[in-house]
């Protein structure tokens, strides 16, 4: 498995798992009905950096975004987000790109590493727990998630 930065050119092979994952509308506040143009401005906006996993055959199977949450004197406090193609999960990619994300956080010079909205049923919690991320606060029935209903919106720390 590699994990490198991302090209502009990988777009097109992040496209078909991000918008099967959004459009699920179950771990994501984005809206379900995203398209590819704003999909792309948003995972692959200037000041992020991007990174993909390749598997041996070269397949894309995951990608990380990480940019400053905040600005000026608070930009040091990082954001990021993940996604495995669903047809991987399980595997341990999201934890190994997640511990590769964190370490380049660092190297980057944040000190810390906030989530704003982890949906209360997402399957991946247990990773971002096992990683040393801990819940500041959830805001309740923020998420109207599509089987469960309103679920809480969780924010999550930790420093780097």
């Amino acid at each position: 498995m590699l994990i490198r930065d991302a090209t502009a050119d990988d777009w097109d092979r992040i496209w078909p798992f991000w918008h099967r994952i959004v459009s699920a509308g179950d771990t994501y506040a984005w809206d379900p009905d995203t398209s590819e143009s704003a999909a792309r401005a948003l995972w692959m906006a200037p000041g992020h950096r991007v990174f993909v996993v390749e598997d041996e055959d070269g397949a894309l199977v995951a990608t990380a975004y990480v940019k400053p949450n905040y600005g000026g004197p608070a930009a040091g406090i990082a954001n990021a987000g993940f996604m495995v193609d669903p047809d991987r999960t399980g595997l341990g990619i999201g934890r190994r790109l997640a511990e590769h994300v964190l370490d380049r956080a660092r190297q980057d010079g944040y000190t810390g590493m906030v989530f704003n909205a982890v949906v209360d049923t997402n399957p991946a919690l247990k990773l971002w727990e096992s990683l040393g991320f801990r819940t500041l606060g959830t805001v309740p029935g923020a998420f109207r998630h599509p089987e469960h209903g309103p679920v809480g919106l969780r924010i999550m720390y930790r420093e780097l």
